[in-house]
């Protein structure tokens, strides 16, 4: 939208983190002058005085909350506390301080792990409360859901404009490749492009691979949230996503394929699969704000092992 940040004051809390970077790259291309990136060293979002401070120094007339303590499987099993606190507490303020601020707009960022564990395939937004989220990234997943009951009802109550969008699993250049907290494409091509380098003769996986996941390029996600900042300013959630699921056995294989891997690929069935099956459906985001993802997966997954192989 033409001069829609004009004379804004953007706030993208998160905006120094994978997506963020590319979310306030997308903003500075969109002629927006005021970008604001709190730093954690200087406001921690779990403390109330902290958020406080924030909006004071700040002073947003739109915020995008990309915050989030996040992690894989492993992560959100050794830290099942921590995930859900932090980023509940995260949430719950940044909005409550918003809306005593009365801003313009703020855009709340969910997760696809706030569905139930067996939603039916694609996922529907109007599904989201029709159980209990997988187990091993539930309380992630709900402290994220929490956004969109406060959401609602700062909107029903208030007049608040706040909107709530459910990313799914996100992939790219710039992604988290430590393998204590990354999720499973960096995780999977630190294992191939680490074994080719060290001589290793095989790489382990976690689980049977028999679990489905969908996968949506980074820069993709980032267009979405800016579109719906630009257009939506409704009460329902609405997903982002690539529209495709694979499973984790032939993601497995493509990284294998794309890195030059040739050893053996051995599997751990004592480790959980997570959510068995997950692909969106992803027909309200192009209905309500014009958003389709663009990138081929084969296309993102080349040019993240690419970036890994040149750090």
């Amino acid at each position: 939208m033409d001069n829609f940040y004009e004379n804004k004051r953007v706030v993208v809390t998160g905006g120094a983190g994978f997506l963020g970077s590319y979310v306030t790259e997308r903003l500075q291309k969109r002629g927006c002058k005021n970008i604001l990136v709190p730093r954690k060293k200087d406001y921690d979002l779990v403390n109330m005085n902290d958020v406080v401070c924030m909006y004071d120094d700040m002073k947003p007339d739109i915020v995008i909350h990309l915050a989030a303590i996040v992690g894989g499987i492993g992560a959100n099993q050794a830290h099942p506390g921590g995930f859900f606190y932090d980023n509940a507490m995260m949430g719950l303020q940044m909005l409550e301080q918003g809306r005593l601020r009365s801003i313009e707009k703020f855009v709340a960022i969910g997760t696809i792990c706030a569905y139930p564990k067996f939603t039916p395939v694609p996922f529907k937004e109007e599904d989201v409360w029709n159980g209990y989220p997988e187990e091993t990234n539930a309380p992630y997943g709900l402290a994220k859901k929490m956004m969109l009951v406060q959401s609602q009802s700062y909107r029903a109550e208030y007049g608040f404009n706040s909107i709530f969008l459910l990313p799914v699993n996100l992939y790219g250049p710039g992604d988290n490749f430590d393998p204590a907290s990354s999720h499973v494409i960096p995780a999977l091509i630190k294992k191939c492009v680490d074994a080719i380098d060290s001589g290793v003769d095989h790489i382990d996986c976690w689980g049977t691979g028999s679990a489905s996941r969908e996968f949506i390029y980074v820069t993709d996600v980032a267009e979405g949230i800016l579109l719906a900042t630009e257009h939506y300013n409704g009460p329902k959630p609405v997903n982002l996503g690539a529209g495709f699921e694979i499973t984790i056995k032939e993601l497995v294989a493509k990284i294998v394929k794309f890195t030059g891997f040739t050893g053996k690929v051995c599997w751990d069935p004592t480790k959980p699969d997570g959510q068995p099956r997950r692909r969106l459906d992803v027909s309200k985001a192009k209905k309500y704000f014009g958003f389709k993802a663009k990138t081929s997966f084969d296309e993102g997954l080349k040019a993240t092992i690419d970036w890994y192989r040149n750090q």
